[in-house]
């Protein structure tokens, strides 16, 4: 399903983590949101992700000047935001997962991915992204999402 190196404490812990990652990726493509927040320990989590230099660069290009600040290199949201901009827009959304690694004591765990951000056809942004997850009563939970993203130079389709 996912191809990884993975040094976690059971097979059934692996696979309950990976049930949260698939069920994180359906979520984002059938616009859930209920489904989505129940993926995490509480919605006041880190989320936060980091444009790269050479994103940054272009987008203060195409900035009038002097007038605009570049844009911010560090942004914060949350996942009710994330989802919610997600099931608003019309087009097809999806994120890609690839090159899973997991590593937990059974209790604790960090998952850490390459992703691709879809828009319809069009790759918005890609980077890597990393989890911290908890093992709660209910299950593996997300307790923290942090993320780079390489934007797309070229506009999307019209």
């Amino acid at each position: 399903m996912f191809p990884q190196s993975v040094c976690a404490q059971s097979t059934d812990g692996k696979a309950q983590i990976e049930k949260v990652i698939e069920n994180f990726r359906a979520a984002i493509v059938n616009k859930d949101e209920e489904g989505f927040l129940k993926l995490f320990v509480k919605e006041d989590i880190t989320w936060s992700g980091v444009t790269t230099d050479a994103s940054i660069a272009r987008l203060y290009e195409t900035r009038p000047q002097p007038a605009m600040k570049p844009p911010r290199k560090i942004f914060n949201s949350s996942p009710r935001k994330f989802i919610k901009s997600i099931a608003a827009d019309k087009a097809r959304i999806e994120e890609t997962i690839s090159n899973v690694r997991i590593d937990s004591d059974g209790d604790v765990a960090q998952v850490w991915f390459d992703y691709n951000f879809l828009s319809g056809d069009y790759r918005e942004n890609w980077g890597k992204e990393s989890w911290q997850m908890v093992r709660t009563e209910d299950g593996w939970k997300i307790a923290a999402v942090v993320w780079s993203q390489e934007l797309n130079p070229a506009p999307p389709p019209k």
